[in-house]
């Protein structure tokens, strides 16, 4: 078998209302999603959800080798990125290969690529998480009853730009999912993008502890500051969690040796040989991974295989236009599928047909960090989430229940 070429697509997760963090919202709730699909000689072709920067650069160091040498090629693709530097979107791009190739090396074997890992249980924790920052109260509540719906007990909310709204929208998501857990204590979560300063984040943090109990905190700081980060993890109780924006391994190592981390994470864009070489560095350390990212779906299929799984991010419920999985989710957990590889479809007439187009990004953009990020001295006086700009579809108008967001296939 060979490899012998690829293709790109664009399509987006439409979420039906605003989504984002910190640093800003998508108001119309429409966010670009990046596809690569990998073709061979045997008619078998796998697919990557990431980037596909300099792609054509990067695609030279696997045309025409054998996909199912997915490790040995995945470093050949880092060493084809050598001088100008394997990070950011780039590494993401060799990230989606690289989930692309395993895609095909598990189809090739005929099995899901849970099972070829090794992994002996398709069912993978889950948290929910959706991107609510912009959301009101009423359709905070609305939405964390959606997740609880599928019995999710722990959730993360978007934070830390205001102290009593943290604490409020927190209480509320804690009421609902206290009260769909029969008055079991559910699990909290907070994260805020980086958006603050070492001794702001052990404030805010202390400040919410007072009344809650988070299991952690993620991204308090800068994701480089190993020594910021180790003095947030010993100020607060909560653990910190943080990793989603490291790329390669040399970027962990000063964390994991300030234990700096508590909750190892990465994201779902840079691929299924980096969670599996991260994952084992973590372990090394007697630390737990969490996997990032709307239904990270290479992701969910390696956490079935490695020792320190804690828990996976659930974002929307359903997936991408055009885009089709083989899992579901219940139990509060995702269930992987039987279908050979990923279990990924991709309709290219209907994202062809969608014709998405990626929007211009504005200063309002989740992916723009605010001049003033680390530098606000009075959370929602001098540091706000922009106002929307468009109408908000109600929940039930796009549900129509709760069982039409049962299943991502």
């Amino acid at each position: 078998m060979r490899i012998t070429g690829y293709r790109t697509l664009s399509t987006v997760q439409e979420w039906g209302r605003p989504v984002g963090d910190a640093n800003g919202v998508f108001a119309d709730g429409v966010v670009p999603v990046s596809i690569v699909i990998v073709d061979t000689d045997e008619g078998i072709s796998g697919v990557g959800l990431g980037p596909h920067v300099e792609i054509e650069r990067i695609f030279a160091a696997i045309e025409g080798e054998d996909p199912r040498a997915v490790t040995t090629l995945y470093d050949r693709m880092l060493r084809h990125t050598f001088k100008a530097g394997h990070a950011g979107p780039v590494f993401g791009t060799i990230g989606a290969l690289d989930t692309a190739l395993w895609d095909i090396k598990a189809q090739a074997a005929g099995e899901p690529l849970w099972r070829l890992l090794g992994g002996r249980d398709r069912r993978v924790n889950a948290y929910a998480s959706g991107l609510d920052i912009g959301l009101t109260d009423d359709e905070l509540v609305a939405e964390y009853e959606v997740y609880a719906s599928h019995g999710l007990r722990a959730a993360k909310l978007k934070g830390g730009l205001d102290i009593d709204r943290d604490r409020h929208r927190l209480t509320l998501v804690r009421e609902v999912l206290t009260e769909a857990g029969h008055g079991r204590r559910p699990g909290l979560m907070l994260d805020v993008n980086e958006a603050w300063t070492r001794k702001q984040a052990v404030r805010h943090v202390c400040d919410l502890e007072r009344t809650l109990d988070l299991i952690w905190i993620e991204e308090p700081v800068r994701r480089w500051d190993a020594e910021g980060l180790a003095v947030v993890t010993r100020g607060v109780c909560a653990s910190v969690a943080t990793g989603e924006n490291l790329t390669g391994l040399e970027q962990y190592r000063p964390l994991l040796a300030a234990g700096a981390v508590d909750i190892v994470q990465m994201a779902a864009v840079w691929g299924v040989t980096h969670f599996l070489r991260a994952s084992a560095l973590a372990h090394a350390y007697d630390l737990p991974v969490s996997p990032i990212g709307n239904s990270p779906i290479g992701l969910l299929h390696a956490a079935t295989s490695v020792p320190n799984h804690l828990t996976s991010e659930l974002q929307d419920l359903h997936p991408p236009v055009g885009v089709s999985v083989d899992l579901h989710v219940e139990d509060g957990a995702f269930i992987l599928g039987d279908a050979p590889g990923l279990g990924v479809r991709v309709d290219e007439e209907q994202i062809r047909a969608a014709n998405h187009r990626p929007q211009a990004q504005t200063a309002e953009s989740p992916n723009v960090r605010p001049e003033r990020a680390g530098r606000r001295l009075l959370g929602g006086i001098d540091g706000v989430v922009p106002a929307r700009q468009v109408p908000v579809v109600p929940l039930n108008s796009r549900n129509e229940g709760v069982a039409h967001r049962t299943a991502l296939s």
